[in-house]
């Protein structure tokens, strides 16, 4: 069965399935959404039909009892994805650009390209402001602009463009608040590089003798306990979304890594995998624990800058100085490639250049050359 997000055009309070084939996320399960808000929400949209938009979603219901902490909430669990803008053709909107609501299509529903939460979260307090206006209006008995307008124009609004959130965000927000994540997992963004350093995934273990596996995976579970001499040690579950897999971290490698066994993050493990005479399955112990900027610099070869005719302009390589210049001292090395039509030509930098190849600094280079700039060789 496939999990749907939770929405507010198509949940219920609880679970529910559908034709057999997916479960619709409850909103229930929403995290600080009470259940007077959701029984409102759902009794507005039985009686007058789907929302259109973030503005007849706010003009529509109960904001005494549905309060910035919950509306904020929906948008984090993805409650409220079909209420904004679709991404807009054509040229890209800049950062803070108002768009007109009526820009959705008609319709806009799940699996269609992803709406922009950040915008909505953006445009939240505008749309809120408007439904409160409206309501002392209608009870004043005011027969302002609104009130003349036709009943699907008017929450009419204008939604206000933001940069999207990135993963971490997006998924963070829904394991905060549905409790799953729902629309990937945090090891999506890693997944092609990290097929260079693994030596399997979870699902392809067999019991390695003394051959030395590396798995990554997100630590979903964690216990720990006292050995016999009173040293502390640690169980972890990985979940790689392949499978998962009992790690078990002795006194001497829990002290040592004790630090990055936290739960729900991603880590890279060697060890080696035997036979789990309990379970019959297979269990891993650890010897080493990386997170994933320890991971690259510890397997890395090297990261590699391409740059076209067209990037390499006047204060380019002073900007590039200045953005290696606080991951210096590392132990990866840097590689030019640059390329024009007539010629192609490699430079790589000197030891002094080498660098700690984070996640910081991949997007810093990344905001300076471009999207498919930057890469890790292992």
């Amino acid at each position: 069965l496939e999990v749907e997000s939770p929405n507010v055009n198509t949940s219920h309070y609880k679970f529910t399935v559908k034709d057999d084939k997916a479960i619709f996320y409850g909103l229930g399960a929403v995290k600080g959404v009470g259940e007077g808000a959701i029984e409102g929400i759902i009794r507005s949209r039985e009686q007058d039909g789907p929302f259109k938009d973030l503005f007849d979603f706010c003009q529509r219901i109960d904001l005494k009892k549905a309060n910035r902490r919950a509306l904020e909430a929906l948008i984090r669990a993805g409650a409220l994805d079909d209420l904004g803008p679709a991404p807009a053709p054509g040229p890209t909107v800049s950062p803070g650009e108002k768009r007109d609501a009526r820009s959705a299509p008609e319709g806009h529903a799940p699996g269609m390209a992803r709406v922009n939460r950040a915008t909505l979260m953006a445009t939240l307090d505008t749309a809120v402001q408007m439904a409160e206006q409206r309501h002392k209006d209608a009870a004043a008995g005011q027969n302002d602009m609104f009130a003349l307008m036709e009943p699907e124009q008017s929450a009419t609004g204008t939604f206000i463009d933001t940069p999207d959130w990135d993963d971490e965000i997006r998924l963070n927000g829904e394991k905060e608040t549905p409790g799953l994540y729902l629309t990937g997992h945090p090891i999506d963004r890693y997944e092609a590089e990290l097929a260079g350093i693994i030596s399997h995934r979870i699902c392809d273990l067999n019991p390695s003798g003394d051959q030395t596996i590396i798995v990554a995976g997100l630590v979903v579970a964690m216990r720990t306990m006292n050995t016999r001499r009173g040293d502390r040690m640690a169980f972890v579950t990985l979940d790689d979304r392949s499978g998962r897999l009992e790690l078990a971290v002795f006194a001497d490698t829990y002290q040592h890594y004790r630090d990055l066994l936290v739960k729900d993050r991603l880590v890279v493990v060697e060890g080696e995998v035997s036979v789990d005479d309990y379970s019959g399955g297979i269990k891993m112990s650890a010897r080493k624990v990386y997170d994933i900027d320890n991971a690259r610099e510890s397997f890395a070869k090297r990261l590699v800058l391409t740059l076209n005719q067209g990037q390499a302009v006047n204060g380019f390589v002073q900007d590039l100085a200045q953005v290696l210049a606080p991951f210096r001292e590392g132990r990866c090395a840097v590689r030019v490639e640059y390329r024009r039509p007539d010629a192609r030509a490699q430079l790589t930098l000197g030891p002094d250049w080498r660098v700690r190849p984070t996640d910081e600094l991949l997007r810093r280079i990344t905001e300076l050359a471009g999207e498919d700039s930057v890469r890790i060789e292992y």
